[in-house]
């Protein structure tokens, strides 16, 4: 039982050498040192414009949140439908309860105002300073 793991156990370990050893050769031949200039944030070839600790609205991370479960559950219709024909009308109805579902919810996030970053206002709850 053990010779069996010996294949994997030598990949592991080849892995972490050569691994450790370019970390070791990078940190041994880089270059040290720089200076203010050096270290300074650079994009694109041009110095930054603005600050790069900028406040972002919490309504781009909500769009972005509800995305992200629209993406997965989207994700979950194609294994669906490589099976369809095995499954036969069972599973498409289940499926169909399930695109159901996901409307009702794309829905309800379309009319809450959750896919528009411009209007959405945030509110700050009353008693806490306000930036």
């Amino acid at each position: 039982m053990p010779e069996t793991y010996f294949p994997i156990l030598l990949g592991l370990g080849l892995a972490l050498t050569v691994g450790s050893a370019i970390v070791l050769v990078s940190h041994l031949a880089g270059a040290k040192g720089g200076g203010r200039i050096k270290l300074s944030t650079y994009e694109s070839g041009m110095p930054l414009l603005d600050r790069s600790q900028k406040r972002l609205s919490v309504a781009f991370f909500l769009v972005a949140l509800d995305f992200v479960i629209f993406d997965v559950e989207a994700a979950f219709l194609y294994p669906w439908a490589l099976v369809l024909r095995r499954g036969g009308w069972p599973l498409f109805w289940a499926v169909m309860v399930f695109f159901a579902l996901l409307v009702v919810g794309f829905v309800y996030v379309w009319l809450k105002g959750g896919l528009d970053v411009l209007r959405r206002r945030v509110t700050v709850p009353t008693g806490s300073a306000a930036p």
